[in-house]
């Protein structure tokens, strides 16, 4: 155990987290996909504490986090994270003297956004083209209709409290964790493609994420960007 931490704290905090090239915000939010999705609830507390306590993510941005995760990894580990959320956020009020029992106001029924069916399946095939660079799928079955189109890019992705740079490292995280590798050629390569990240970041991103989740499961998101960068670089000479 003792040569376990000190490897931990002498490659991952020594080497990993100090590098550029990635701000520390960004290596949150890599880290926090990782750790939820891995459910190690010690882990879970001990990131989400940081990140809340060192500023570097705000209470709306972690909660809004957590639906995102929960999207890409599981209702089951969003809870876990919600959870994970709501306690080390009393903790911190509680250790700063704030009123923990105020608790959080109730959201109104507007952020939920658009009513219209129609123009809410428009709006998510207009995002999905958008966010993923190809055309959006048909609205043939429950899934791309009431999942993709209606709720994931249709509501999701357009939410306010997280902008579209950390959606796609919470995003690029989750699709790696998940071994899916339809996603996650997908996702890594509209987001190189879209220009959202750079390849020196992805490299980092997927260093940071190879960290938390292991160099195998690093290795298939490496694989990933390695062919978008070669489809970027091929459309750019043509």
């Amino acid at each position: 155990m003792a040569a376990t931490m000190a490897a931990r704290l002498d490659f991952v905090f020594g080497r990993v987290w100090p590098r550029p090239g990635l701000s520390r915000r960004d290596r949150r939010f890599v880290t926090l996909a990782c750790v939820c999705a891995a459910d190690g609830v010690d882990e879970i507390n001990d990131h989400v504490y940081a990140a809340l306590a060192s500023g570097d993510i705000s209470a709306e941005e972690m909660l809004e986090f957590v639906l995102h995760f929960a999207v890409y990894c599981g209702w089951p580990k969003g809870a876990q994270a919600e959870v994970a959320v709501r306690t080390q956020a009393a903790r911190l009020a509680a250790e700063r003297g704030e009123d923990v029992a105020a608790g959080r106001p109730l959201l109104e029924s507007a952020t939920l956004g658009p009513t219209d069916h129609d123009a809410r399946l428009a709006e998510g095939e207009r995002c999905f083209g958008e966010i993923n660079l190809v055309s959006p799928p048909q609205r043939d079955s429950p899934y791309f209709q009431a999942g993709i189109l209606a709720f994931v890019f249709g509501h999701l992705w357009q939410r306010p409290n997280l902008g579209r740079r950390e959606r796609r490292l919470t995003t690029i995280a989750c699709v790696g964790v998940s071994d899916a590798l339809g996603p996650i050629y997908s996702h890594v390569g509209s987001a190189l493609e879209s220009g959202d990240i750079s390849a020196d970041e992805m490299n980092e991103i997927i260093l940071q994420f190879s960290a938390y989740s292991g160099f195998p499961k690093g290795r298939v998101l490496q694989q990933a960007a390695d062919a978008a960068n070669v489809r970027i670089s091929l459309s750019r000479k043509g």
